[in-house]
């Protein structure tokens, strides 16, 4: 494999490893609203209602 190859794989690795932390620092800030948080439930509470035989 040519060394252009092997710098090219390393840079695009690095690139997604960067993006990913960078990705994650951010969402660590953000606050969920709580119509979201209360929709989840709902849905939590239906799903428990259809599972039962």
């Amino acid at each position: 494999m040519s060394t252009w190859a092997v710098i090219g794989i390393i840079v695009l690795v690095m690139a997604v490893i960067v993006s990913n932390i960078m990705l994650l620092k951010k969402s660590a800030n953000s606050k969920f609203s709580s119509s979201l948080t209360d929709a989840n439930k709902v849905k939590k509470y239906e799903d428990e209602d259809e599972d039962s035989w």
